[in-house]
């Protein structure tokens, strides 16, 4: 297994594995398949190309398993910041320590870039696996916004967390 920044050539593998990430478990992300799916390739390219974003995918075996991405902010007042987001690792991979090493990846990236000083992200309450997937790596849970995320007529809550990045 091996981790890299992915870049418009992995477009492809990465819409495919957001498709089936938002399809799997839709109370997970606040984009719907539905959404997603009539989205070109240009789109998908220019995510993976953007300035305010890095998505790393973890490899095995030259498929693409696993990805996750950090945004960073672009308000003066808030370039501390940035998101981990779009967390997801393929059925036919977990439990092999992907999603730790993905998490691990992306705070590697946020230390590459002296400004920031916390890293943030929400995940899904009832999401057992992932919360405790990031307590291990750090993250605090801070706040919970109730009603997040409405998939067809259930609703569910998001749990934020942050973890504070060490100065160098």
């Amino acid at each position: 297994m091996w981790i890299a920044r992915l870049d418009a050539s992995h477009a492809l593998a990465y819409r495919e594995l957001m498709l089936e990430a938002y399809d799997r478990h839709p109370q997970a992300f606040t984009s719907s398949v539905r959404e997603r799916a009539v989205m070109p390739l240009s789109w998908w390219e220019g995510r993976l190309t953007s300035k305010l974003d890095v998505v790393l995918g973890a490899f095995e075996g030259g498929t693409l398993a696993g990805i996750v991405g950090l945004a960073f902010e672009p308000r003066e007042k808030a370039r501390h910041k940035a998101t981990l987001f779009g967390m997801y690792v393929s059925e036919d991979f977990r439990q092999h320590g992907l999603g730790y090493e993905l998490v691990q990846a992306a705070l590697a990236e946020a230390q590459n870039h002296p400004a920031l000083k916390v890293v943030q992200l929400t995940v899904t309450a009832g999401n057992d696996a992932a919360f405790k997937l990031y307590e291990r790596c750090g993250f605090i849970q801070f706040g919970l916004e109730p009603l997040a995320v409405r998939v067809g007529e259930d609703y569910f809550d998001k749990i934020h967390m942050w973890r504070e990045l060490p100065q160098a």
